[in-house]
């Protein structure tokens, strides 16, 4: 039996009428929201974070590529920027632009 059938047979009375229990519109609602936070708020918090530590464990050096595309060796880092240098220009951009490293390309590609 699933979880949608017994929830069903649960907000049946003795009748077999269907009832209108405020308490288990409450505990049907409340259940909703754990299961939307378990599935959809809790995995993009953990991916948020791992994106965080990713960036900040950078360094001078590191071939980067941003998410627009841009391929380049980060050459300074500031607090919420770095500067990049790709064929011979530089540019800066903010942390949060950086998807990926090149190397974590070459992993993905094997």
């Amino acid at each position: 039996m699933n979880l949608m059938n017994m929830l069903l047979f649960a907000s049946t009375n003795a009748q077999g009428q269907p009832s209108s229990s405020p308490v288990s519109m409450i505990i049907f609602i409340v259940l909703m929201i754990v299961i939307f936070y378990f599935f959809m708020i809790r995995p993009q918090q953990k991916k948020n974070k791992e994106a965080q530590r990713f960036r900040e464990s950078l360094q001078k050096g590191d071939k980067i590529v941003t998410i627009g595309g841009i391929h380049g060796k980060i050459v300074e880092i500031n607090d919420t920027t770095f500067v990049i240098e790709s064929e011979g220009s530089r540019i800066k951009i903010e942390k949060s632009a950086v998807a990926q490293s090149v190397e974590d390309i070459a992993q993905q590609a094997k």
